[in-house]
């Protein structure tokens, strides 16, 4: 396919950079490339490949000063925050820490005469498809792994991301890296979909939306591709009377807004114990009214912009279809459809929701949250599992036992107790129903970039 690709900034709605398609043939270069790459690839040690894939990340935040600014032209987040650069290296080091045990050869007692173990093999080459909303942190889940397992890494970053994939090359290059071993691609949808189903491609690593993972899917019918694929969420949180408000309330108001609500594990839906919900309403609500929206380049900017304007328009309309169902808006936020599409929208917090407004049961990705009152954990733990999606949930209480009740009976991937918005890598990133399938990090991130190869050998 010929054409170009641009990132038209949210900050001030200009192009900031304009890249061209990968032809055809480059396409099948890089497979090639990787395909050769990786062989030789192969030849090298666990511990050797370990090192080089630390110096490839020493790389990467060496350019975090110039990659900050970058990130808030391209998808609107403030320079406050530093970009990715503290929980990508933490998940990083923490994935070349565990990589020598993750991959070691499994042994299995047996009888006398025979060796029995169970080995990790590489599975090829890895497609990475990365998102725009944590486009350094997303990546950097599989494609550490990914090549410290011995794979090659091919990655097509999200459009409005572009430059992302252009920094993971120049740190690749940096690094040393074999020619070909990691590879980033500018691609269209049809270009993507037609490599997956090219047969060339042994994993594909996807986060988007379910409708993106659909078409992945069927992409790669037929083609026995093993997929990992993140797609939508809208996490739940529950408040229990016991629970301590102005810990939970600082938490609850940064997993609800921080990124302007565009993070795949950030609070949606918020359920409160009869008991304490009136005092938590009104101190979430003060909370929230601190979270100021702005130009993100300023470093004074809490929100900045959604990272584009039909993002924040599809927020808008969730927002008063509420409204016009009898929901409560309290931040006063202007959400009047006659006014100029904008990716500028500021948070806010609706009560009087229930279940049959969009906002508390489809994806909303946006600076918005409605707080419910529920009456019993019963209530809390069906209203929880009344959605599509299973990402995270997370229990506020001082019972951690009662959390970790509570949670086995939440549909979901992973439980959090006292905390939201965070992946642990040492725990597997995962989701249930139309979440997706997979899973990232922790040593099942090393097992589903490995295929397992069993050694059954008999002394004569």
């Amino acid at each position: 396919m010929t054409g170009t690709v641009r990132i038209v900034s949210p900050v001030d709605g200009r192009v900031y950079a304009e890249r061209p398609l990968a032809t055809t043939a480059e396409i099948e270069a890089a497979v090639t490339r990787a395909r050769y790459a990786r062989l030789a690839w192969g030849e090298v040690t666990v511990a050797e490949r370990a090192k080089i894939i630390g110096h490839f990340v020493d790389a990467l935040l060496a350019m975090n000063e110039e990659i900050v600014p970058e990130l808030a032209w391209q998808m609107g987040r403030p320079i406050r925050y530093g970009g990715e650069k503290r929980g990508m290296e933490e998940r990083a080091r923490y994935m070349i820490s565990i990589a020598a045990e993750a991959l070691a050869p499994v042994e299995k007692p047996g009888p006398d005469g025979f060796t029995r173990y169970i080995a990790r093999e590489p599975l090829g080459t890895v497609l990475v498809i990365a998102p725009w909303n944590y486009p350094y942190l997303t990546a950097i889940n599989s494609i550490v792994p990914g090549l410290i397992a011995g794979n090659a890494v091919i990655l097509k970053h999200a459009s409005q991301t572009l430059l992302v994939g252009e920094r993971f090359a120049l740190a690749a290059a940096q690094a040393g890296l074999p020619d070909g071993l990691f590879q980033n691609l500018v691609l269209g949808h049809e270009d993507t979909e037609r490599l997956i189903g090219s047969g060339a491609i042994d994993h594909i690593q996807f986060t988007g939306s379910v409708e993106g993972g659909r078409r992945i899917e069927t992409a790669a019918a037929g083609t026995f591709a093993t997929l990992g694929l993140e797609l939508g969420g809208k996490d739940p949180a529950y408040v229990r009377p016991d629970a301590e408000l102005g810990m939970t309330v600082e938490n609850l108001v940064d997993g609800s807004f921080f990124n302007s609500g565009q993070s795949c594990c950030g609070i949606e839906r918020i359920y409160v114990h009869e008991a304490v919900y009136g005092s938590f309403v009104e101190r979430f609500t003060e909370a929230a009214r601190g979270w100021t929206l702005g130009n993100p380049l300023d470093p004074d900017t809490i929100v900045g912009p959604m990272a584009r304007p039909q993002f924040a328009d599809h927020v808008r309309a969730q927002t008063l279809e509420a409204l016009r169902k009898g929901a409560t808006a309290h931040l006063n936020t202007q959400h009047d459809l006659d006014e100029e599409s904008s990716p500028y929208l500021a948070p806010e917090v609706l009560t009087n929701v229930n279940h049959q407004m969009s906002v508390m049961r489809e994806e909303s990705f946006g600076p918005v949250v409605g707080i419910m009152k529920v009456a019993s954990d019963e209530e809390a733990v069906t209203l929880m599992n009344d959605s599509p999606y299973g990402l995270t949930a997370s229990i506020w209480t001082a019972d951690l036992e009662a959390a970790a009740r509570i949670g086995a009976r939440v549909e979901t991937g992973t439980v959090f107790a006292n905390r939201c918005d965070y992946l642990d890598p040492a725990l597997v990133w995962t989701g249930v129903k139309d979440t997706g399938k997979g899973g990232a990090l922790s040593e099942i991130g090393y097992h589903n970039l490995t295929q397992p190869k069993s050694f059954h050998l008999k002394r004569v």
